[in-house]
């Protein structure tokens, strides 16, 4: 009887090159998604060294000497700064209570919608102001609420005092949270609205025969089981506490309310753009406020498992 010879074992390379010409199929279709990372993502992030550097226009990025740590001790001496990072963080705060909860409510109330069509409208109704641009919400928010709109044009029809309402730094905030829950709302509804379509629905039905109502089958089913889906977007929306959206609040904005509108995005352009440039201490500021994201990202993600969530970590 001859003995079959046991088969070569191939090192990690040639395993590794084996999977690949295997499903090449698919890493071909990777290609282009790697190669668009590669160019828009990651060869970029070699402008970071300018945090690092004394910016000349004349060297360039690659000929800018370097000064170590010295733009980050001018960008903590500003006050500017610091007051921008707490009005940021105040803002997104605000965004977490007032924002976060709208799209979750809308989902589970139109999950209850029974009639097709009626769902259809509704769904289409919310998630079409996703697609206006910043730029067209702030005029339709002037036209409406400015100082010669539609609502002061109705109030002084009637005998009234106009209300300085776009212009009113009190009124800016809560501003914010209500056009970007007008604007968003529909649109993050849907990962929800997908999330509740993969619940079985053999617990509705045992459910609906122990006799529990519509509300208590919303609370006790649908709620408990879009609950992975809340934490993800929680831990994701925690790890952009340092973002309070550029578009939103520069078209917003005006110099009544620049005051209170000055989050850290908006600092970074005003000392980018608006006054002499300076590319090296905004990209210290950019540099820093992408650091705190990423730990605000995994602080989150810890805190979500110690709760007993999934996180996005494993």
């Amino acid at each position: 009887m001859v003995m079959s010879q046991p088969k070569p074992k191939l090192s990690r390379g040639a395993l590794l090159w084996v999977q690949i010409k295997k499903n090449r199929q698919v890493y071909f279709l990777l290609i282009f998604g790697i190669i668009w990372y590669a160019i828009f993502a990651y060869i970029p992030m070699y402008g970071l060294t300018l945090a690092f550097k004394k910016y000349r226009a004349v060297d360039g990025i690659f000929g800018s000497p370097w000064v170590g740590l010295d733009v980050f001790q001018y960008v903590f001496r500003d006050p500017a700064f610091f007051n921008s990072v707490v009005r940021t963080l105040w803002i997104n705060a605000g965004r977490l209570i007032f924002q976060f909860p709208i799209p979750i409510v809308l989902s589970l109330l139109l999950n209850e919608v029974r009639l097709g069509k009626s769902k259809k409208v509704l769904q289409s109704v919310f998630t079409f102001p996703h697609f206006l641009s910043w730029i067209i919400v702030s005029s339709i928010m002037l036209n409406v609420l400015g100082h010669q709109g539609i609502l002061n044009s109705f109030i002084k029809l009637f005998g009234g005092e106009p209300l300085s309402i776009v212009g009113n730094s009190r009124v800016f905030v809560p501003l914010l949270y209500i056009t970007e829950n007008w604007k968003s709302a529909g649109w993050t509804a849907i990962i929800y609205m997908a999330s509740i379509a993969g619940i079985d629905q053999e617990q509705y039905e045992a459910a609906e025969i122990d006799g529990a109502s519509r509300f208590q089958r919303m609370m006790h089913i649908t709620l408990p089981g879009i609950q992975g889906t809340m934490t993800v977007l929680f831990i994701l929306a925690a790890g952009n506490l340092m973002t309070a959206g550029f578009d939103q609040i520069y078209n917003l904005s005006n110099p009544a309310t620049a005051t209170v509108a000055e989050t850290l995005d908006m600092y970074i352009y005003r000392v980018t753009f608006q006054s002499a440039s300076d590319f090296s201490f905004s990209s210290a500021v950019s540099l820093f406020k992408s650091v705190i994201n990423c730990f605000l990202l995994i602080a989150a993600d810890r805190v979500s498992k110690r709760f007993g969530g999934s996180g996005l970590f494993g």
